[in-house]
Order: structure tokens, then sequence, then C-alpha cells
């Protein structure tokens, strides 16, 4: 295989990151769930949300015009740069204002922005055509394992082990140690030093890029364009990879937002179950990764991510009626399951669809589509009414359905996203003519 050794460098650096970073976006939705207000957070999130619709698709430019291991190396350090600061500040001041830990979160998701569009691009770069599916299984349980540490650790972190029992799916475990609550701005400051850290792996990694990209200049709004004119010259490659990110829009509303409170105001239950349920979620995201591609071996792309959108709609719905904690570890497994399931299957779909030349444009353009659903749901959300007693159930019927018209829309056009052409030789040379 070739470019193993730069693969396994930006592996290990993604997973490194993804710990700390994982503890630091499960720690603030808890934190405002506990010590602030639910509602407020909504609001910041749907703004911060609204932000990313501008800044998202300028990251598609980035990142199909400059060299994708320096765009790495610029957003880890300025990332822990930021990091560092604020958690310098809390713990000097021995304590951090909201507008603080609320650019914290702004921040990791302008990051996010780049990065996984950065990542997927990289990877299918620097792979060879033949191992797209085995490759994007391997970036989820890769990804997952880090989720899987983030919430065991953020479950330790956040609650703390004041008596050494750890108290886990109702159960008690004694442990050979005690510790306290973390205050936030120390989370901070582990989630920074880790970001240095992936900067020093990924300055290693040495490549032989696997296919050809042509220099491209002109303006951002000229290069967003060239995306855009590749999605509209291919419709149904446009409108699978929207319809299949409706998963992904409600795990973000979900995970970010509707979780903590589902939690300490319907379960009734702390921060430790909260964050143990992102451990399970990763669980079922491993087993995914590690199988999905084999269960669904006999069947199309777009056949698999109807059934595995279906199945997560009923997952939503059993939420909505259900009050046992074990039930809401049980419904994350599968939904990381699903979750996953759909990633792999997408990746490896618009892997074969989309040029390399375009491909960070091309995702950048599908993400507007997840943002737009997501300020939608997190503008509904925010209402008073859901945060009354335990009616953020509501919210979770309302996921259901949206999840099963998707179904709908993507078993109508079924024939057309199983037909839609891979070959888009004549799309790059009339890209390399015009440049």
């Amino acid at each position: 295989m070739k470019n193993l050794p730069a693969l396994l460098l930006l592996f290990t650096a993604n997973a490194i990151s993804g710990v700390a970073q994982g503890i630091s976006m499960i720690a603030i939705p808890w934190y405002f769930a506990k010590f602030e207000d639910t509602a407020t957070f909504g609001y910041i999130y749907a703004a911060i949300t609204a932000v990313s619709l501008f800044w998202g698709p300028i990251g598609g430019t980035f990142v199909d015009k400059y060299n994708r291991k320096t765009i790495f190396l610029w957003l880890n350090f300025i990332s822990g740069a930021i990091l560092l600061s604020i958690a310098l500040l809390g713990r000097n001041w021995e304590m951090l204002p909201t507008q603080l830990v609320a650019l914290v979160f702004l921040m990791t998701f302008l990051n996010y922005n780049i990065h996984y569009p950065n990542l997927y691009a990289f990877v299918q770069e620097i792979t060879e055509k033949k191992l797209y599916g085995k490759i994007s299984s391997i970036i989820e349980i890769q990804g997952q394992l880090a989720s899987a540490f983030a919430g065991a650790g953020a479950a330790i972190l956040l609650e703390g082990i004041p008596d050494g029992i750890l108290h886990f799916a109702g159960m008690e475990f004694q442990l050979p140690f005690k510790t306290e609550a973390w205050k936030i701005y120390d989370i901070f400051l582990m989630d920074a030093m880790t970001y240095f850290a992936s900067f020093g792996i990924i300055s290693l990694i040495r490549f032989q890029p696997l296919i050809e990209r042509h220099k491209e200049t002109g303006t951002v709004l000229g290069r967003l364009k060239v995306g855009l004119n590749f999605l509209q010259k291919n419709p149904n490659v446009f409108l699978f990879g929207v319809a299949s990110y409706s998963v992904f829009v409600v795990v973000l509303v979900t995970t970010f937002y509707l979780a903590a409170k589902y939690v300490e105001s319907h379960l009734q239950m702390g921060g430790d179950v909260f964050a143990f349920a992102e451990m399970f979620y990763a669980f079922g995201a491993i087993f995914a990764g590690a199988g999905i591609q084999w269960i669904f071996r006999k069947t199309t792309i777009p056949l698999s991510i109807i059934i595995l959108t279906l199945i997560t709609g009923l997952e939503f719905l059993t939420l909505a009626l259900t009050t046992s904690a074990l039930v809401f570890y049980a419904m994350n497994f599968l939904l990381g399951i699903t979750n996953a399931g759909i990633r792999i299957r997408r990746v490896t779909y618009l892997f074969e669809h989309i040029p390399n030349q375009v491909y960070g444009r091309a995702g950048s353009i599908f993400f507007i589509s997840n943002i737009l659903f997501r300020i939608m749901f997190l503008s509904l959300f925010a209402m008073p009414f859901f945060h009354e007693g335990n009616q953020i159930i509501y919210a979770f019927f309302i996921l259901s359905l949206f999840l099963f018209i998707t179904v709908g829309i993507l078993g109508f056009f079924y024939q057309r996203f199983i037909g839609a052409p891979k070959d888009q030789t004549e799309f790059l040379e009339s890209l390399n003519n015009k440049s």
C-alpha cells in the first residue's frame, strides 16, 4: 500500500487531538446544562452554526487550493494557541466567563469546517481507488476510538470520582484512585496540548500524491463557482450528498444540544450518564467501521443508506417514548452504528463520484445544507416549550419524522443515485483548459 507511513501518522495525529477535542465538546454542552441555561446555549449554537454557513464554503476553497498537510499544520497551531490562551486566563482568574466558553465552542466548530473536508480530501489524494472503502472504514474506526476514550474521560473529568466509586449503567465499580471534577479551563488546557502534539506528528508526514492536482488561480468566489458548476452538471450526486447528510444533522443537534437536556430533565441523571452515552455511541461506530462494508457487501450504497436512515428514525422514536438509562445507552450504541455506517458508505460513494480537484468545495457545499437544517432545528428547539419539564422529548419526535421523510426522498430517487456517472474526465479537462 502506497503512502502507508503517511496515513499512519495522519491517523495518529487525528486520534490524539480527537480525544481531548471530544472531551471539550462533551464538557461544553454539559457546562451550560448544569451551570448556565440550555436555551441560551441553543441560541449560541445556532449563531455559531450560522457563522459556519459562510466559513464552510471558504474553507472548501482552501482545501482544494493549498497543500493539505500545510492546512493541517496551521489548523493545529492556531487552535492550540487560542485554547492555550483561554485556558491560562481561566487558571489565572479561577473561572471562565460564558463568552470564552462559547468562544472555544465557536473555534472548534470552525476548525471542524476545514478539518474534516481536508482530512477526506487528503486521504483521497494519497490512497489508491481500490482501497477507498477500506480507508473510509479505518477513518471511522480511528475517529470513534478517539470518541470512546473522550466519552470515558469526560465522564470522569466532568463529575470526578471523589469517593473512588465509578457509577456506570446502574452499577458501581471501586477504583484504586479518587479524583475531583476538573474545571472546564483545565480541560481546555489539556485540549491545547494535544493540538501541539498533533502539529509535531503531522510535520513528520512525507507523501507521494496519487492524484494529479493542477494549480488554480482566481478569487475565492471564482474557485467556489467551480465546485458549484460540478454539482450543477451532476445533480444526482448533489441530491445524494444533501439527502444522505440527514442522520448527521440530527446527530449533531442531539449530541451538542439535546442530549444534555434529555439526560438532565427527562432521565433526571448526571453528567456521567451523558458522557458514557457518547462512549456507547463510539463503540457502535467502531462496530460499523469494522463490519458495515461486509454487512452491505451485496447491497448498493444508496439502498444501505436508506435502510440505516430508517433504523435511525426508529431509534429517535424509541428515545422519545422511554425513560431508561439502559435504553438510552442502547440507542446511542445503535446510533453509532447507523451514523458511522452511513458516513462510511457515503464517503465511499463521494470518493467514487467526485474528482479530488473539487472534493473540498463539493463537500463544503453539501455542508451548507447541513448547516441550514441545523439552524432551523436549533432555533426551533431553543423555544421555551422544549425546556419545560421533560418536553424535550418532543424534539426527538420531530427529528424522527424528519428522518422518515428523508427515507422517502432517498427511495424516490434511488435509481438516479445508482446511475450517476463516475467518470469525470470531461469536466476535469474543461477545468484544465480554463486554467
